[in-house]
């Protein structure tokens, strides 16, 4: 008699399971159920904010577009490492495929700026920074007061450039190969810039070519004017259909004496290389001054300590279209320096894009 209803009974749960599991919600398991339904959690994408250091490090290395590089935290040495690899030759067509293809890689540590290898980390504080505020305006050497002088001129002193870490080159070692001068001499080219024979590291070759391209545009010539010394003497700076400014860049042009880079030399008085060891800066210099400054040690020579009190329309300057024009190719100019050096042209792609205005 027991059994139809225990049989019953059994049917009516199964049946009352199956239908239960289509109405219970996953999340929200009702007591005494077990749901074979498996749970997954929604997964939520939140942007995760890259640390400054990181930030940094990208924008330093997008003024340099051709390295390859990866960054990653370096718990031992509680700093990023940075491996970068590179071309080995850049902007040479003669070379061949091989050569074309050689690569070259280094390691550096950002160390807040300053791209050292690990060996240099504990004297981090000794060097500057390799990207700082680039001020390019002028100022008035009468707004100096006195403890600014004071300072300018310990600055410049024999004994501060001595002691003085100054910029870490080691990355400039590597991007440029300047371990050494054969090393470095197997990337420098010659051309001709302005109507004047230099020297020049193949890396910047194009940026230079194209800073001589727009000073022609703007003076209204073409760039085979400056080819020989005859069509240069020939330039026409008189007239009246030249506007002020083609006037101006003209007479620039033919007034110039040399345009020299490349020169394997130390920055006076310190253990430092010149940057024109690199093929990467170039001195602008006027066949006469006319009794004007133009590097701020000739002018202690002749001025005494307050060599950087001489007034500004007492220094050769070239026209501003043309620094702007070397500006926007990457290079800043020496002029606006404390230490003046108004000839002196600098490639520094990473600087010009801090341009800091007053």
């Amino acid at each position: 008699m027991m059994k139809f209803p225990v049989i019953w009974f059994c049917a009516a749960f199964l049946i009352f399971s199956v239908f239960a599991k289509g109405f219970i919600k996953p999340e929200k398991k009702s007591k005494g159920f077990k749901s074979s339904v498996t749970v997954q959690a929604k997964k939520i994408q939140v942007p995760i904010k890259e640390p400054d250091e990181v930030i940094e490090i990208r924008t330093f290395m997008s003024f340099y577009p051709d390295l390859e590089y990866d960054v990653f935290y370096d718990d031992e040495s509680c700093d990023w490492q940075i491996n970068i690899s590179a071309n080995v030759f850049l902007n040479r067509e003669e070379k061949s495929d091989s050569e074309k293809a050689l690569k070259r890689s280094a390691t550096f540590y950002w160390a807040g700026g300053r791209m050292l290898p690990k060996d240099q980390l504990s004297k981090k504080n000794e060097y500057w920074v390799l990207q700082y505020p680039y001020n390019n305006v002028l100022r008035d050497p009468k707004s100096y007061d006195e403890d600014e002088l004071a300072k300018i001129r310990k600055m410049a002193s024999a004994e501060n450039r001595k002691s003085d870490g100054g910029t870490p080159m080691f990355f400039f070692d590597f991007i440029y190969s300047a371990q050494s001068r054969p090393v470095i001499e197997e990337h420098i080219v010659r051309t001709r810039f302005l109507g004047k024979g230099t020297k020049v590291h193949e890396r910047i070759f194009p940026a230079l070519k194209r800073v001589e391209s727009e000073i022609c545009r703007a003076a209204g010539l073409s760039v085979e004017t400056l080819s020989s010394a005859e069509k240069i003497a020939k330039i026409d700076t008189k007239s009246e259909s030249l506007t002020t400014d083609q006037k101006e860049i003209r007479e620039f042009i033919m007034s110039l004496r040399s345009c020299d880079a490349y020169y394997w030399r130390e920055i006076a008085g310190t253990k430092r290389k010149s940057f024109h060891s690199y093929g990467i800066a170039i001195d602008i210099l006027p066949r006469r001054l006319g009794g004007r400054s133009i590097y701020w040690g000739w002018e202690k020579e002749r001025s005494g300590e307050n060599w950087m009190l001489v007034p500004l329309n007492s220094r050769w300057m070239p026209p501003e279209t043309v620094i702007r024009i070397f500006e926007k190719e990457g290079f800043i100019w020496g002029g606006f320096w404390t230490i003046f050096d108004n000839m002196h042209f600098e490639y520094h792609p990473e600087l010009i894009g801090s341009v800091q205005e007053d």
